[in-house]
């Protein structure tokens, strides 16, 4: 049974093959050049005194093989799903063959298992092997960004990748088991795996572990005067320097939580609101604030913040929510395990149907 669920997928194994050697020989031949051009232009960068030019130059480089790397990786799972997954089964409840491997002395739950398994593990190994050549392709591009918790990137990085191909191919077979028509269950695959990866991009993966809470004191250069989102005016935190942390939240808080408002600033710093016109929309901002304003600070708008974070910071702090970048693999493994978790359940279901439903 194995050795036939093998022979059934030798076109996907041929093309997941021919793929991987395709991108094998791509990263092998300019990958060893951009670990060159990183350590000799922006690993000693803060010795030169230039690391925003030097990483802005070094980011610039293959753009091309960026977005068609991380593409690779992004589409892989969905497309196992939609070509692997889906018409494994619906295929031949479509034809009806199914009902010749059953008077074979095969169960339905041997058959359906073996094709799981084979299958299964082949897919998520494709997807570890284009995720493993992705991520050591494009490290020196991680190491020059420091943004490794990015939305756009996380999910094409290390393990999740295995997970999301786990997930699709069991995604695929279930709407094949349940619908028992290739062409519509690959659409729904499509549908629903696309719902599965921003459900655990925006509401699951920042609930796998509580966020770090870290408190800083307001100082003129991490705070700034203006408004946000075009918004009344008020003393306005700039993110603090996390390199390669997920930063949630940053705000200005007392001792009991609540928020600074811009009639505190207004009421506490008179003199800043005078110079700066008054709270309110375009009312200026100090050096690097998070202003609505594209010009320059007023005149003595800088001495005035100073003065004001001063009076202000006697009863409010900076207080930021994040995830330090230690837990970066933490945050890969327990998604992976999220993913390969539905990715059991839906087989669960899959049996289930082909027992109860399918005869």
């Amino acid at each position: 049974m194995i050795r036939f669920a093998l022979l059934q997928s030798r076109i996907q194994t041929v093309v997941g093959i021919a793929g991987l050697a395709i991108v094998a020989v791509v990263a092998a031949i300019t990958g060893p050049h951009l670990v060159h051009l990183f350590d000799t232009n922006v690993a000693p960068c803060s010795q030169r005194g230039n690391c925003s030019g030097a990483t802005a130059g070094f980011v610039a480089n293959d753009h091309l093989l960026q977005g068609g790397l991380n593409s690779i990786v992004l589409l892989v799972p969905a497309l196992i799903g939609i070509f692997w997954g889906a018409p494994l089964v619906a295929r031949e409840l479509e034809t009806g063959t199914f009902r010749l491997v059953w008077t074979q002395s095969v169960t339905r739950n041997r058959w359906l298992a073996v094709k799981l398994g084979v299958v299964g593990l082949m897919s998520m190994a494709v997807a570890g092997l284009f995720s493993l050549m992705a991520t050591w392709w494009s490290s020196p591009f991680d190491r020059a960004n420091m943004n490794r918790f990015s939305n756009a990137l996380f999910g094409e990085r290390g393990l999740t990748p295995i997970g999301y191909a786990g997930l699709a191919f069991a995604l695929g077979v279930t709407a094949g088991v349940v619908i028992r028509r290739s062409l519509p269950a690959m659409a729904t695959t499509l549908v629903a795996f696309i719902a599965a990866r921003l459900a655990v991009a925006f509401w699951i993966r920042p609930h796998l572990i509580a966020p770090k809470i870290q408190d800083f004191a307001l100082s003129l250069a991490t705070t700034g005067y203006g408004s946000s989102n075009a918004g009344p005016a008020s003393l306005v935190p700039n993110p603090q320097s996390f390199p390669n942390a997920w930063v949630y939240s940053t705000q200005i808080v007392n001792k009991v939580g609540s928020a600074l408002t811009p009639h505190f600033v207004a009421e506490a710093c008179p003199r800043l609101a005078a110079i700066a016109g008054g709270p309110g929309p375009g009312s200026g901002s100090a050096s690097g604030s998070r202003s609505a304003v594209l010009g320059p600070a007023p005149a003595g708008v800088q001495s005035a913040v100073g003065d004001c974070i001063a009076k202000v910071g006697a009863t409010f702090h900076e207080v930021v929510a994040y995830q330090p970048a230690s837990r970066y693999w933490a945050f890969q493994w327990y998604e992976m395990a999220v993913c390969l978790g539905a990715a059991v359940i839906l087989a669960g279901i899959s049996v289930w149907w082909l027992r109860r439903r399918i005869s």
